[in-house]
């Protein structure tokens, strides 16, 4: 079986965690502090706050920029349920708008129609999802005429660029996730990027039970810190990020010249935009036929995502599910993504384009 994901890890994650067992100091410390440092310097941005998953980063920035009860946030119904959960946690109301059919991102022009739908709404949650940066100039545009806040979810795009500036970097704050199967790892564990001092400031004290001193606590906050553990693979990870990325943009391109098969659609990647395919996405009309003939022979797979976020059991009963998104129900209904992590071997690549060019 070619699995559809693999982190690749090698002996500088091993020696890396073997430094910090040996030390004695596994929470939060100085490994840490020099992977915010490395991530922040790597993005260009002002301050990076390590946390202990990008759903917790994401919590963290809405209730450090004082959105709750009443607030509304806009949002993408396509992505995973975290995106959605962080706007719930904060106490706001998610407003669900559809999605490009093209990029798979929020639709721009959704989002203008939800903006005077809805003109007491706060932000907008952006995912750049797959790895493929959401198109920042028309969202922009958007939020600069309706004084909207912009946050980023780039739980998927470590690396991609749009108008070669790096997600992340564009709105008020940014959050990134570093599991397993994301295009760097840590085990587990996220980051907060901010050039706001008072973000960096809150954020900072919330993910440490509310403290600023140690037993002196402000505010009621959370146990989201990363450990050390997590931070040394981190740093380690960080190092071969555009290698990494750079092995799945050669392995998309692959796919790219060598996928003919007309049932099936590929993804895009529109000028201007540094897509790192964190999934390599594809779209046909019989998917459950698609996935069995993959599993006969031995090509791994993953459906991202099955149901929309406002089709879920735990939101069936929201006011703000009440409505359709109808590009996304259609991309729940007929996408499949394949192999393009940079452990593929070319003889991987080779198998699962004659595999899916055969499928009849």
């Amino acid at each position: 079986m070619i699995p559809h994901a693999k982190p690749l890890l090698g002996k500088e994650e091993e020696d890396r965690v073997l430094e910090v067992l040996r030390s004695g100091m596994l929470a939060a410390g100085s490994y840490v502090q020099e992977f915010e440092e490395q991530f922040k310097r790597y993005h260009d941005s002002k301050y990076a706050i390590a946390t202990s998953s990008g759903t917790t980063a994401l919590h963290v920035i809405l209730q450090a920029l004082g959105i709750g009860a009443g607030d509304k946030v806009i949002t993408t119904p396509y992505s995973f349920i975290a995106t959605a959960n962080a706007i719930l946690y904060a106490g706001a109301t998610p407003v669900f708008v559809d999605i490009d059919p093209a990029t798979y991102n929020l639709s721009p022009s959704a989002l203008n129609t939800a903006v005077k739908d809805h003109p007491e709404a706060k932000a907008v949650l952006i995912v750049h999802l797959f790895g493929l940066p959401a198109d920042m100039d028309a969202i922009l545009e958007i939020a600069n005429k309706y004084n909207l806040i912009i946050l980023e979810d780039c739980a998927q795009a470590h690396g991609a660029t749009y108008q070669e500036q790096k997600v992340g970097t564009f709105g008020k704050a940014s959050a990134f996730s570093f599991y397993p199967t994301k295009n760097i790892t840590s085990g587990e564990g996220g980051i907060v990027l901010t050039d706001d001092s008072m973000i960096e400031e809150k954020v900072r004290i919330l993910v440490n039970q509310g403290q600023r001193q140690r037993y002196y606590h402000e505010m009621v906050g959370y146990n989201y810190r990363m450990t050390n553990i997590h931070a040394a693979i981190g740093l380690e990870q960080l190092k071969k990020l555009d290698l990494f990325n750079q092995k799945r943009i050669e392995n998309a391109k692959f796919y790219d010249d060598h996928i003919v098969n007309p049932c099936i659609q590929k993804p895009v990647s529109p000028p201007g935009r540094r897509h790192v395919y964190h999934q390599y996405t594809l779209k046909m009309k019989n998917r459950d036929a698609f996935t069995t003939y993959l599993d006969a022979n031995g090509i791994g797979y993953g459906i991202h995502y099955p149901l929309i976020i406002p089709a879920q059991p735990a939101y069936k009963n929201m006011a703000a599910c009440s409505g359709t998104w109808p590009v996304a129900e259609d991309l729940a209904d007929s996408c499949v993504s394949i192999p393009v992590h940079p452990a593929l071997s070319q003889s991987d690549l080779t198998t699962i384009v004659e595999v899916i060019n055969n499928y009849r």
